[in-house]
């Protein structure tokens, strides 16, 4: 993915103002971009499952909280929320957080290269209130806990080896995890209104027992210059981690990061924003802020969950707004890819797609009930852009 500050070209259904925060020079004098279909083109009418695609895709139920996923004995859990997916010799694994709180933990459904369901169990146990998470060059899969002084749990994919709590990665209402194998850094969101963006440095990469974790210190523009400061009680007991370094930068309500080429992008439910680190110029600015578009045309509400595909693009799944998730491509176009229908009381989770980048995985969590236990995960197949 080619870093972009989304300061030029069109926009769907917005206006370049909406690009970049206090970055955009002229913003009153910018021409608004009309509004229209996004690179996919427009959303047909609702399928079987209630979802809304462009021509040429479709869409599957893989599970339901409460009900056994198709072709085994195991019962799916509730309150479905961050997911990656994992290559399984020719097949794949998708894994997926349960957001409940007590139990969470974490479940995986495995397919064979065709897309069959091959098998479903739990990989991990006993935990809070899983939201996020992340995915390791390692092929682990991150969970964690979004409550007050919450872990991270690192886990096998394949249920084979038991998960094991990551201390050192700091206790706090954790969200999402973006690692980065260059730097070989993972990064760490942190849900409250004035939270922080963290990094944890292991001793050894590929080893997440010991390490450093530094917070984020900057200003408090949209924009600038960042650099890292150790934590210097990664416990978080009886100070807040937030609240150990002077100059930490605050952000409201950190929740999906994700990590491609230099850069990462992570979102604020708080105030509705997708922001970017410019890891080869130490500089941070605003992507994409809601509160800057005119007209009521804002294409992406309630930012949550973002994940990203071998073309470029982001995907950003909403918590509430039109239950979509929106595109945002390398030129700039941000426009919903899908819609659910009939479920305004739930939120999309778990964007990932599969290892050959032809299938898109996502959870709504509460589905057409609106409770923890109506969620349903599904699978969008299509010709995704290569």
């Amino acid at each position: 993915m080619e870093r972009r500050s989304f300061l030029r070209g069109a926009v769907i259904g917005t206006s370049a103002a909406a690009f970049g925060g206090t970055l955009w020079q002229g913003a009153a004098s910018a021409a608004p971009a009309q509004p229209g279909p996004g690179p996919y083109g427009a959303l047909g009418a609702a399928d079987a499952n209630g979802i809304r695609l462009p021509a040429g895709f479709t869409s599957r139920v893989i599970a339901r909280s409460g009900q056994k996923v198709a072709s085994t004995s195991y019962t799916w859990h509730n309150a479905p929320d961050g997911g990656a997916c994992f290559a399984d010799g020719s097949g794949w694994i998708y894994v997926s957080n349960s957001e409940i709180n007590p139990s969470g933990g974490a479940s995986a459904v495995r397919f064979s290269s065709a897309g069959a369901i091959t098998g479903a169990y739990r990989i991990l146990s006993g935990t809070r209130t899983n939201c996020a998470g992340g995915k390791t060059p390692w092929n682990t899969w991150l969970s964690c806990e979004e409550v007050s002084l919450g872990y991270v749990y690192e886990t096998d994919p394949w249920g084979v080896n038991a998960a094991v709590r990551r201390d050192a990665m700091g206790r706090f209402k954790h969200e999402a995890a973006a690692a980065d194998p260059v730097r070989k850094v993972v990064y760490l969101t942190e849900d409250e209104s004035n939270g922080c963006l963290y990094r944890f440095i292991p001793t050894t990469w590929g080893d997440l027992s010991s390490g450093t974790l530094q917070v984020l210190v900057a200003g408090t523009a949209t924009s600038g210059t960042f650099g890292w400061a150790n934590v210097p009680d990664p416990d978080g007991s009886p100070t807040a981690t937030r609240s150990q370094v002077s100059g930490a930068k605050r952000f409201n309500g950190g929740e999906g990061c994700h990590y491609a080429n230099d850069t990462v992008w992570f979102t604020t439910k708080g105030d509705n924003r997708l922001w970017q680190l410019n890891l080869t110029s130490g500089t941070y600015e605003l992507a994409y802020d809601d509160s800057l578009v005119t007209g009521g045309l804002a294409p992406l509400t309630g930012v949550d969950n973002v994940t990203g595909s071998s073309s470029g693009d982001l995907f950003v799944a909403e918590d509430g707004g039109n239950m979509e998730i929106c595109l945002i491509t390398p030129d700039d176009v941000v426009a919903p890819f899908l819609r659910i229908d009939g479920q305004s009381g739930s939120e999309i989770t778990g964007p990932a797609f599969s290892p050959d980048g032809r299938r898109l995985y996502f959870s709504s969590q509460r589905g057409t009930s609106g409770s923890s236990s109506g969620g349903i995960t599904y699978e969008v197949t299509g010709p995704f852009r290569a």
